[in-house]
């Protein structure tokens, strides 16, 4: 009879529970459709805090994530990263530990029940300050591997994004409470089921906190030649071990990873800057702009030209 009562109880505490968590999202989903207005995004006053809202499912489109955690309050998107699929939606958030270009895609949306989200950038920096100011517990999940994971939200993640959000209606309090707030949210990361990879990055020393070495000197150097051996050396690792585990943590190899970053910025060039493309490809890094329409043309599904073409007169759509 005690067995029986005790499943009770936990069934009960497990239904209230829920019911909680669908109230907190769906508050949650009102204020950014409060807040992101007719807009597509709306980059807040809150540093860092970005609200997105689409009406309409969207073709696959790259793009690069930054560290960040992201989280739907009404819809789906997925990302796909090399091989990998990550589907997030109001029970999951996504976390992204370092840069890695995706390939996304907004899955449920509509005119009755747009797409809503938030992106919150994460401070790596403020990560490994936490980690050693607190006595963590350990976090719940295991060792890391991609650089890219979604996680189970939690009732205690969605009261602190929240209450970040809900300092919009006051914004003489962002620059007190925001830092507060925040430190909390990555604390619920940190001890939450994808804990392990923040750690591991933010951890000096770490076999992961040195691949995301690298990947900040390609980001800033991408348009430079690159030698494998001497970015391994770099970053103070074998040839053979930083090829493991680069691929591990992108599912690219260095110079996978170095491309997407060079094509994804020449479109940029061609598109907010007016390059045309073989000025674009000579400033990220291609000799060859042949070679650079063939490899674009691959990435983004058309040569450069009618690609930027295509998606100028979307914009003059959207617009109009």
């Amino acid at each position: 009879m005690q067995v029986e009562d005790g499943m009770e109880k936990e069934t009960l505490e497990r239904d209230i529970g829920k019911e909680w968590l669908d109230s907190a999202v769906g508050t949650l989903a009102e204020n950014i459709a409060r807040w992101a207005g007719e807009g597509e995004r709306f980059d807040t006053p809150v540093p860092g805090l970005s609200l997105f809202r689409r009406e309409n499912v969207t073709e696959p489109t790259t793009g690069m994530y930054e560290p960040s955690i992201c989280l739907v309050a009404q819809g789906a998107k997925r990302v796909v990263l090399g091989e990998d699929s990550f589907i997030y939606d109001a029970r999951h958030y996504l976390i992204t530990s370092v840069h890695l270009p995706t390939v996304v895609q907004i899955l449920e949306a509509s005119r009755e029940k747009p797409y809503l989200g938030l992106r919150l950038k994460l401070d790596l920096r403020e990560v490994s300050q936490l980690m050693v100011d607190s006595n963590l517990p350990p976090p719940q999940g295991g060792q890391a591997g991609r650089g890219m994971a979604v996680g189970e939200v939690t009732p205690a993640l969605v009261a602190a994004l929240q209450r970040l959000v809900g300092l919009l209606d006051d914004q003489r309090d962002i620059p007190i409470l925001a830092p507060i707030i925040q430190r909390e949210i990555i604390y619920r990361l940190l001890v939450g089921d994808q804990g392990a990879r923040l750690r591991q990055i933010a951890s000096a020393g770490t076999q992961s906190h040195q691949i995301a070495r690298a990947i900040d000197w390609l980001k800033g150097n991408f348009d430079q030649s690159l030698r494998i051996d001497d970015l391994a050396a770099h970053v103070r690792m074998s040839t053979s071990t930083f090829h493991q585990h680069f691929r591990s943590m992108t599912a690219l190899s260095p110079l996978q990873f170095q491309k997407q970053l060079r094509l994804q910025e020449a479109r940029r060039l061609m598109l907010a800057e007016h390059l045309d493309a073989a000025t674009a490809a000579i400033q990220v890094g291609y000799e060859s702009p042949s070679q650079f329409s063939r490899e674009y043309n691959r990435l983004f599904g058309a040569p450069p030209l009618r690609d930027i073409t295509s998606l100028r007169h979307m914009a003059v759509g959207e617009r109009a």
